[in-house]
């Protein structure tokens, strides 16, 4: 098990900015898009179950991360991969042309949510997806299902495909956002050092109590 697992309740530009430059080996962020998906809408997006009644996040996703933000991410990082990227790659300090994306099959069906979620990475690899279902109350593993905690949680599974194709042992994990905690626990269960920052303290105090539920108690 990984010897590191620290979560601040912070803004993760305050804490980056304490680092040395590339103190991380591979950053995996999942920050706000700015298309308004903060919980508020989704009770009325998907009729196939009752919806859950998630609590609005600090600044309610009305906009992505300013340029400053992906340029400290930058400097603290060797490696990034980026979810959401698609809705703000204008603000990434990278060509504009780029082919290294990760494609999130997320299995749907005929939901009116998005199909697939893209990630932007910095590696200089073809293009890959993960296929996982994750709609509501349908996920690809029934059995054990993850309780949903946050409104743009991500499975914990697709968090571990990323580190067994992207990290190599020993390296160092960081999430700016850390929502649900599913990179947390991810990084846990594989063996990484991990960081993370998360501003809201409702959402904090929610994932600290799953990581200790999934991860300290569990394992």
């Amino acid at each position: 098990m990984a010897g590191i697992s620290e979560a601040y309740n912070c803004d993760c530009m305050e804490f980056m900015r304490t680092l040395p430059d590339r103190f991380f080996d591979l950053a995996i962020v999942d920050p706000p898009y700015g298309i308004g998906e903060d919980g508020c809408r989704n009770a009325t997006r998907n009729h196939e179950g009752k919806a859950t009644p998630y609590r609005p996040y600090t600044g309610n996703d009305s906009e992505a991360p300013p340029r400053e933000y992906f340029i400290e991410l930058k400097r603290v990082s060797n490696n990034q991969i980026v979810w959401g990227a698609n809705h703000f790659i204008s603000r990434l300090p990278v060509p504009s042309d780029t082919s290294c994306w990760i494609v999130w099959d997320k299995r749907n069906g005929n939901s009116p949510f998005a199909d697939c979620e893209l990630a932007w990475t910095s590696f200089k690899t073809a293009v890959r997806m993960f296929s996982y279902r994750w709609n509501g109350m349908w996920q690809e593993n029934m059995k054990n299902k993850e309780k949903r905690i946050h409104p743009n949680q991500k499975p914990v599974a697709l968090y571990e495909w990323l580190l067994q194709k992207y990290a190599k042992p020993g390296y160092k994990i960081f999430d700016s956002h850390l929502g649900s905690g599913s990179s947390r626990v991810a990084a846990y269960r594989s063996g990484f050092d991990f960081w993370g920052c998360e501003l809201d303290t409702y959402y904090f105090t929610l994932q600290q109590q799953r990581f200790i539920d999934e991860c300290i108690t569990t394992y």
